[in-house]
């Protein structure tokens, strides 16, 4: 058992609440409390049902920190009403993410626009709302964090698939306004990802680090092929050794998209989130 005096072993560890995408906010803070989990990381949807107020509340009430909110994005709508749409939305989330206490925002930036085969003009789009957004952002305490995601998303979810990209994105701005998030799920197979990580490490913006599994074979529904760590192809001694090397020493959060998890009793899953977390990423992180 660990003393008082001993920091937990899992003082950096945050739920993100898509893990157990079928538990309301509630729920989710008060099996973080049962299990130890120290910090959570809501979406938005979560957040919205149990009110802004009332979730800012509920989680301090409880002793968590917020590592992020999830999420911000869809950045590349091609006409005016589109785009203005977005940033309202993505306004709407700073203000949410400041209320809630925590400084980073996710963006999946979004996909082609309806009828786009241009990736290079969506992925100007997204620069050129980072632009709009990063002082709004910024004024409130808010860094944006760009979440590349892997390939298979880039039509409809995120025209940035890999790291680097996220990162020449990030270029322009201060690192305290925009940082990036490593995913493993989404960047493991990356062949430059050592690099891209010291080079976020140098310039000081990677802003979190979420870890699941690359499970096989690719389900049905591709967003679902999410699993614990060690159910999967993933390396996480190795990816989680290069975070920690460049000089990453914040939140990790578990992130997993899949039905059977979902399914699954909220209390177990917890559970086996911290064990495997433990064994596979705390060792090397």
């Amino acid at each position: 058992m660990t003393s008082n005096s001993e920091p937990s072993p899992f003082s950096r560890l945050s739920l993100n609440s898509a893990t157990t995408k079928k538990l309301t906010l509630a729920e989710v803070v008060d099996g973080c409390v049962r299990a130890g989990i120290p910090a959570i990381a809501p979406w938005r949807d979560r957040v919205e049902e149990a009110g802004l107020d009332k979730a800012a509340k509920l989680i301090k009430d409880a002793g968590l920190r917020v590592s992020s909110l999830c999420r911000g994005g869809f950045l590349t709508a091609a006409d005016a009403e589109g785009q203005a749409a977005a940033l309202a939305d993505n306004r709407a989330a700073v203000l949410e993410a400041a209320a809630l206490d925590t400084g980073e925002l996710f963006l999946v930036v979004g996909g082609l626009a309806p009828g786009e085969k241009d990736v290079m003009a969506a992925r100007q789009r997204v620069a050129d709302r980072l632009a709009d957004l990063v002082p709004f952002a910024s004024e409130n305490g808010i860094r944006l964090v760009l979440e590349p995601l892997h390939p298979m998303y880039a039509a409809d979810r995120a025209v940035i698939s890999t790291l680097g990209q996220a990162l020449d994105l990030a270029a322009p701005f201060d690192a305290h306004a925009v940082g990036v998030a490593v995913d493993t799920f989404h960047v493991w197979w990356d062949p430059d990802l050592k690099a891209q990580i010291e080079r976020a490490g140098r310039e000081g913006r990677i802003a979190s680090y979420q870890v699941c599994d690359f499970n096989m074979p690719i389900a049905a529904d591709p967003l679902l092929s999410r699993g614990f760590m060690g159910d999967g192809v993933i390396d996480f001694a190795t990816i989680s050794t290069w975070v920690r090397d460049a000089g990453y020493t914040g939140d990790i959060e578990v992130e997993i998209f899949n039905q059977e998890i979902w399914d699954a009793d909220g209390d177990t899953v917890m559970e086996t989130v911290k064990a495997r977390y433990a064994e596979l990423v705390l060792p090397f992180a």
